[in-house]
């Protein structure tokens, strides 16, 4: 007999290529090939998901870039439009539709923290959202665009978190 009073598998984020808050291979970094994103798991998508997004971002930015940029995080990867089956996310693929990172590509840019300032590790978090319905854009959205269009349609997040330090 079934327990119908399990807890529901929680919706999750992972990688193939690292543990959770591993060290990201360099190989998906500006020391190996910047534009190829590392593979990544999606499981457990909630009851009720009707487009999935995600976004990549480092908050441990020297003071310099926050500067230099005017942003307080550096965006390396926005994608939305993810269709709610998806599993998997292959190896310097991309599935759905990519925005602008912080360096105005409309692509996956891989980890690179100058290694003059500290913190030299830097924490990239891979935050996934499942969403009520979908969004739609003209041009391709920042994040800022992004995370303003999907705020009122987020059902439920997950994060993966991946490590990175140069030399």
């Amino acid at each position: 007999m079934e327990d119908d009073n399990r807890e529901p598998l929680a919706f999750a984020l992972l990688s193939p290529a690292f543990e959770p808050d591993g060290k990201i291979p360099s190989k998906y970094t500006c020391d190996g090939d910047s534009s190829l994103s590392p593979p990544l798991t999606i499981s457990n998508v909630p009851e009720g998901t009707v487009s999935l997004a995600l976004i990549m971002v480092d908050p441990d930015i020297p003071q310099a870039a926050k500067d230099a940029r005017g942003v307080d995080v550096f965006d390396h990867w926005v994608v939305y439009g993810i269709p709610p089956g998806t599993v998997e996310i292959p190896e310097g693929g991309t599935v759905g539709s990519c925005g602008v990172n912080t360096i105005g590509k409309v692509a996956y840019a891989g980890p690179c923290p100058p290694p003059e300032y500290e913190p030299r590790e830097h924490r990239y978090v891979f935050t996934l959202y499942a969403l009520s319905g979908s969004v739609h854009f003209d041009e391709p959205p920042t994040r800022a665009e992004l995370e303003a269009a999907i705020r009122p349609l987020v059902i439920k997040e997950t994060h993966l978190i991946g490590r990175y330090a140069r030399g």
